[in-house]
């Protein structure tokens, strides 16, 4: 009885010990990172999956686009190849590369829409870029909350004396997003679906030839009349 009350004990001693540590901190804040890494990736394959459905629509009405169409199915196909590490600096430098080329590209298509009304007006392209549009939106805050979480862990497994408890068993600081512009990682992007542009209007009271005003076409020359031919008709207002 005595050897079971002294076990007890010591399994009671070492779980306050860890508690005090912070060992059981770092396994939450652990989880979250993990957590939040999952739904980076849910919310990037989300936007995978609609690029068939996107580039099947487009190439029903611009056949002839054929570069833009085989660029966006061959980065979709290198994201899909990538199998990443998110505590290795390069796996995650490399997925992320590989995540922003699949985003130019699909810029780039949605640029080649502007080029045909048809297809701009087609209910099934409109309803997936407002999906798409949906994705991109939760792409950035899915990406907003894992960098948000890694940095939590980060701090807690260098702060004194946790740092000790990571370093018992292993817990290191894990890579970040390289966030180029942290304004653009913390909104949303806005997608342009084609509105077209209006041509500039001037200020009221411009003068003309001064700055936001348009320029004055130049007049139009007359022709000169063939000798003996019937004289043209003149400009100058009648008295």
């Amino acid at each position: 009885m005595n050897k079971r009350t002294a076990m007890a004990a010591a399994a009671l001693a070492a779980t306050l010990s860890l508690s005090g540590c912070g060992y059981n901190e770092i396994q939450v804040t652990d989880e979250a990172t993990k957590s939040a890494w999952s739904e980076v990736l849910n919310q990037y394959q989300r936007r995978a999956d609609l690029i068939p459905n996107l580039v099947n629509t487009v190439r029903g009405y611009a056949q002839q686009e054929r570069d833009v169409l085989i660029g966006v199915t061959e980065a979709r196909s290198r994201v899909g190849q990538i199998r990443v590490d998110p505590t290795d600096p390069a796996s995650l430098q490399q997925f992320e590369q590989s995540q922003r080329e699949l985003g130019s590209a699909l810029s780039r298509l949605l640029v080649v829409s502007e080029n045909y009304p048809q297809l701009k007006s087609d209910q099934n392209f409109r309803d997936l870029q407002a999906q798409l549009e949906g994705t991109e939106n939760r792409i950035t805050v899915a990406r907003r909350r894992y960098i948000d979480s890694v940095q939590s862990y980060n701090v807690l497994v260098r702060r004194f004396p946790v740092n000790l408890t990571a370093l018992a068993f292993g817990y290191k600081a894990k890579p970040q997003f390289a966030v180029e512009n942290e304004r653009e990682i913390s909104r949303p992007p806005t997608v342009d679906f084609g509105q077209p542009a209006r041509p500039a209007v001037p200020a009221p009271g411009a003068v003309p030839g001064g700055a936001g005003s348009l320029p004055t076409p130049a007049p139009t020359p007359l022709p000169t009349p063939a000798p003996g031919g019937p004289a043209l008709p003149s400009t100058a207002p009648s008295r």
